[in-house]
């Protein structure tokens, strides 16, 4: 796929068009931002890979306290064209990121899971809102590294490495990407956008599948709300 990015106003346009699906209430793009009810909007941050269809995200819950109300995260999309890349790849991120960030907005369990502080599948000490587990790949086991992740609790393997280090008291957000075949792999943990070294080696060491052809990708997203 070649080609050059559309203009960030046409690309925070996609982005407004999506969360105005998905929250049923208008998202509009003014001032370099996709802006939507109240204080929220989304603005892009600075692209760290060079790709075309690569998006840096930053939702900002209170545009007036941006400093510790945005969540920042990276997404890649694939596809024919790189609008269809761009769009594959805001889909992805609306699935896991943007669903527990909209969880957070209406906290009825509808739109991601919760888990306390205290819960054996949660973060220990955190309150924690789970968004959704979205794979993709070719071949015959293109859904398999998805299919573990359904199946298996990442957040208790991962705590041990996050604990710690963590900067802030609240609204932590931990994307999880991992998978591959073929004698590739990929195991990513980031933190409020930033890639996690400790975080990213414990999840390379967990029992994921590993297809020994086609390719097997899931990615996830976690919302620390706040320390017990």
């Amino acid at each position: 796929m070649d080609g050059v990015r559309p203009a960030d106003e046409v690309v925070l346009g996609m982005v407004a068009e999506h969360l105005s699906a998905a929250m049923g209430q208008p998202w509009q793009v003014r001032d370099g931002l996709a802006k939507g009810p109240g204080t929220l909007a989304v603005r892009l941050g600075p692209d760290h890979t060079g790709s075309p269809a690569h998006l840096d995200l930053d939702f900002v819950l209170n545009v007036d306290r941006p400093h510790d109300t945005t969540i920042s995260d990276c997404v890649t999309g694939y596809g024919a064209t790189i609008e269809e890349s761009l769009d594959r790849a805001i889909t992805m991120w609306l699935g896991t990121t943007g669903v527990a960030l909209l969880e957070l907005l209406v906290q009825d369990g509808s739109r991601a899971a919760h888990f306390a502080p205290d819960d054996p599948d949660g973060f220990p000490g955190w309150h924690a809102v789970h968004g959704g587990i979205v794979g993709w790949g070719t071949g015959d086991e293109h859904d398999a590294v998805q299919g573990w992740a359904v199946q298996h609790v990442l957040l208790p393997h991962l705590a041990p490495a996050l604990k710690g280090t963590l900067e802030r008291e609240h609204l932590v957000g931990v994307k999880a990407f991992f998978g591959g075949g073929d004698g590739t792999e990929t195991a990513e943990i980031r933190v409020n956008g930033a890639r996690h070294e400790a975080g990213s080696r414990a999840l390379a060491a967990l029992s994921w599948p590993r297809p020994a052809t086609g390719l097997s990708y899931a990615r996830t997203f976690v919302l620390l709300v706040h320390q017990d």
